[in-house]
């Protein structure tokens, strides 16, 4: 019965066996970093977003504004991820959040993810209540761990 009790048993959150092969340079990001990281790429995002919407009224005034009050907001907002994200981690593997925190988004082996997993990791963040899916015993959200993807730290 103990193989069935270990089954269950939670996580600590560490890498192990071929998870742990990833890079000894790097840990997996905790929940304070990742927390830091959804606070800051958040008002990074807003921020882009006034800007582009402020850019976007001086070039074709203000029909803009009106023709963004007909757009879905779900439609909005994943314009919003893609423009944030996809260039940010998609390039370097951070978003400002990241870089503030010195973590960065890696693929399981330890390199550089992909295009499809920036793509998505992206598109995760749509699914209601992601945001908090991060708050698990592993600080691995279902954007990581759909794309299989981590965000890690470096310790050297």
């Amino acid at each position: 019965m103990s193989s069935v009790d270990e089954r269950y048993r939670v996580s600590d959150g560490s890498l192990t066996g071929a998870d742990a092969a990833v890079n000894e340079e790097f840990e997996p990001a905790g929940r304070g970093r990742r927390f830091a990281n959804y606070v800051i790429d958040l008002i990074s995002q807003i921020l882009l977003v006034a800007v582009v919407t402020v850019i976007a009224t001086l070039i074709w005034g203000e029909a803009v504004i009106g023709w963004l009050e007909t757009v879905p907001d779900i439609v909005l907002g994943a314009s919003m991820f893609l423009l944030y994200y996809v260039p940010t981690e998609g390039l370097t593997g951070r978003t400002l959040g990241k870089l503030i925190t010195r973590t960065r988004v890696v693929d399981e082996a330890g390199g550089p993810p992909s295009l499809k997993q920036i793509l998505g990791r992206t598109l995760a963040r749509i699914i209601p209540f992601e945001a908090f899916s991060f708050l698990g015993a592993t600080a691995r959200g279902w954007h990581d761990s759909l794309s299989k993807t981590r965000v890690v730290v470096r310790i050297k």
